[in-house]
């Protein structure tokens, strides 16, 4: 259902996008680069786009731990969507850099995702709802490679009517201009905008996923972890494969004395690795 609220916040997105769509095309010629990934976020930003007549490209970045079913998607509803490959699958990096990502060091986001729109105006389906540090973000910044140095515009018309000179200085060769039109959506919103609108998402919505993202993500909770690991068994064994190569090669975990069996089931429990072997070595001196 599209209630007035929602609506206002439509509005609100589509003006934003025209509002920045001559800065987009002076940046690049294909307009807009939509970050695409399949789930209810990005379909909602790339309708949104569309519905705001604006020109753009929506990219996907696969990262080779992409759910299955969520391909299949993209692939029959959104064929346009231009699918980027890296040239290392997301085993050969762990193999590659002897270390698993995990939630302080996610070194998997950097090398198969946060690369892509370089040099262009990039959409994002970020919303502030999602989280505390999201809601530290705004709709409008200039980011590059050092996070911490994410640059946000109160008035984005500053940036939008800048001139080719104070473009040059604000935005170098590295820094994307970053824009997420749902910034001020809920997850309702979301929910409301798809169905009002007849859109058919991903079926793993339906059948328990809250999110639907890489699979094994450091990010995701236990409990959607224990979900993937029933769905996707072929993932877990290639998964301790790596962890078996970065044992054998660098003695990953070695202090712990940790097989791949243990470093995955730590690898699912979002617990840091001291603290985990910690828990787990104790226990097993008791039960002795």
């Amino acid at each position: 259902m599209i209630t007035d609220t929602l609506q206002r916040k439509i509005d609100h997105s589509i003006d934003l996008l025209r509002r920045a769509e001559p800065l987009a095309l002076r940046m690049h010629p294909d307009g807009f680069h939509l970050a695409f990934s399949g789930g209810k976020d990005s379909q909602v930003l790339y309708h949104i786009a569309q519905m705001a007549g604006v020109k753009f490209k929506a990219h996907m970045q696969v990262t080779t731990i992409d759910p299955p079913e969520l391909m299949a998607f993209v692939r029959n509803n959104y064929p346009e969507v231009e699918l980027h490959r890296p040239p290392l699958n997301f085993y050969q990096l762990i193999e590659k850099k002897g270390i698993l990502p995990t939630r302080n060091v996610r070194w998997c986001c950097v090398e198969l995702k946060e690369h892509a729109g370089v040099g262009a105006v990039t959409l994002i389906g970020v919303r502030s709802s999602e989280s505390i540090r999201r809601a530290k973000r705004s709709e409008v910044e200039r980011a590059n490679k050092n996070k911490a140095r994410r640059k946000q515009y109160d008035d984005p018309d500053v940036l939008f009517g800048a001139t080719e000179e104070m473009l040059h200085q604000c935005v170098k060769g590295s820094d994307r201009i970053v824009i997420s039109p749902l910034f001020r959506w809920t997850d309702a919103d979301v929910w409301n905008f798809i169905r009002g609108n007849g859109i058919e998402y991903c079926r793993l919505y339906d059948e328990g996923h809250h999110r639907i993202g890489c699979i094994f993500c450091p990010m995701a909770s236990l409990k959607e972890k224990q979900i993937q690991r029933l769905r996707y068994p072929g993932f877990e064994r290639a998964l301790k494969r790596s962890i078996q190569h970065i044992i054998d090669r660098v003695g990953y975990a070695n202090r712990y004395n940790a097989t791949a069996d243990e470093v995955f089931e730590w690898y699912l429990s979002n617990d840091e690795m001291p603290k985990y072997f910690g828990m787990i070595r104790n226990q097993t001196k008791l039960e002795f």
